[in-house]
């Protein structure tokens, strides 16, 4: 069943344009009450701090109370802790109203089942199937509640602080927080400060508009300047829903995700606890692979998007894997990706070792990788446009066994992203370059 809403990650799309209209979000809410609880049963709704939450809070909660649905409205958590609080209140299933890295006037919906997990593509597709009928309204007494349960928050922070081995203390170590002005503005140093770690937080005071703005994983700049002010040793950037995280080191470097799942993969395999293979993405950088490798580790690539590295992690029986971007899945601590979660288990190797994290992250060494989003009229498939597989052969034959060719259409923007790796830096951006033209040939 194909789907026309649902991208690699819920519903998104620009505030006032279809769909993200409070029109769309009654129905949606409707359907997906029909669908995912069609007798009745209890919804979680969480969001992040952008001025449209409000909005849409209340459009959902309208239309699963007028389908017969209860519903628990927690506020502002990031989206893994409303994957947790799902599973602790046993709700049916969860939501969260949040566009994740992308600015304030973007929102989005997505889906949690009632595990804590991803809906599956044949549920998306069965709640669109479900928009085209009208909005639901049961009688009276069949109409759902709702309340609020703002201040069960804290047990979101009490798990995060159970994934560490008991009796973890972070005294000593000073840290720089940075939360986007996002969802895990209040939770993040909140939790570093109960266990003992010095804070220093940036990022933490949204006003509803300035989320991800010149702050968070995605613009870490004001962080790495901050770490090496205030001589921190650790700097930590969550994304605008908090379920990404980027680090920096002591110098002031980014550490991404794919540093971080090397230093967890190792720490997890010398202490014999890492089961399955280690799972990252078409777009993890070759220099992962091979530092894993050398470890004795095995790799295996998914397609781009944390569910598809999710189920192939079920599909192998892995516990530990992520995207660059800092999406990090660590299975044997929690169901879903958890910039926090992530965090900790670095800080605690850090504690335990007394290794620095440029320490720890030096020996996997990265190749050169240069990505080019190329912006196109349509999005279209690279793989079935002949010019464009011809070049990308052409590039192959060039670069052999020392680099790596992807060509992906972006999920939620009528983009071709091109990436190329390679030893050398000089050839991945000559040949990058050369497959950026081939795709805009190709849509003139």
């Amino acid at each position: 069943m194909s789907r026309k809403y649902f991208g690699t990650d819920g519903v998104r799309g620009r505030v006032g344009e279809d769909p993200m209209t409070v029109d769309f979000a009654l129905r949606l809410a409707s359907a997906a009450g029909r669908v995912l609880a069609p007798e009745g049963g209890t919804v979680l709704i969480g969001k992040d701090t952008r001025l449209s939450g409000y909005m849409f809070e209340s459009a959902l909660e309208a239309g699963f109370v007028a389908s017969g649905v209860n519903v628990m409205l927690i506020g502002p958590l990031p989206t893994p802790g409303i994957a947790y609080m799902t599973r602790r209140f046993e709700c049916d299933f969860g939501v969260v109203i949040s566009a994740s890295h992308n600015p304030y006037d973007d929102n989005g919906i997505k889906f949690f089942d009632g595990e804590g997990g991803k809906l599956s593509d044949e549920l998306e597709a069965r709640i669109e199937a479900e928009l085209d009928n009208p909005v639901l309204t049961r009688a009276s007494r069949s109409l759902g509640r709702a309340m609020r349960v703002d201040r069960s928050r804290t047990a979101y922070q009490e798990f995060c602080a159970s994934t560490l081995p008991e009796g973890t203390d972070l005294a000593g170590l000073k840290v720089v927080i940075d939360c986007a002005n996002g969802a895990a503005y209040k939770v993040g140093p909140r939790v570093l400060a109960d266990l003992g770690a010095e804070i220093v937080p940036i990022g933490c005071s949204p006003n509803g508009r300035n989320i991800n703005d010149g702050c968070g994983s995605l613009h870490p700049e004001l962080l790495q300047l901050t770490v090496t002010g205030v001589r921190a040793q650790i700097g930590v950037a969550l994304d605008g829903d908090g379920d990404r995280v980027v680090l920096v080191d002591h110098f002031g470097r980014i550490v991404d995700g794919d540093q971080i799942l090397y230093i967890l993969a190792r720490a997890r395999h010398e202490a014999g606890a890492l089961t399955g293979p280690v799972v990252g993405t078409v777009m993890s950088n070759l220099g992962l692979e091979v530092a894993l490798r050398e470890r004795g580790i095995e790799f295996r690539r998914a397609a781009v998007g944390d569910r598809y590295v999710l189920s192939l992690l079920r599909e192998t029986g892995g516990m530990l894997g992520g995207e660059t971007s800092g999406h990090i899945l660590c299975l044997d601590r929690t169901t879903t990706g958890d910039g926090l979660v992530s965090a900790l288990q670095v800080l605690e190797v850090m504690q335990r070792t007394g290794r620095s994290l440029a320490e720890l992250a030096a020996p996997m060494r990265k190749f050169p990788q240069v990505l080019l989003n190329v912006q196109v009229a349509e999005r279209f498939n690279p793989s079935e446009v002949p010019s464009v597989c011809a070049a990308v052969a052409r590039v192959e034959a060039t670069l052999g066994s020392t680099g790596r060719v992807v060509l992906r259409a972006s999920g939620t923007e009528p983009v071709i992203r091109v990436m190329v790796e390679s030893r050398e830096e000089a050839s991945a951006k000559a040949a990058a370059a050369e497959l950026a033209e081939a795709v805009r040939t190709a849509t003139r």
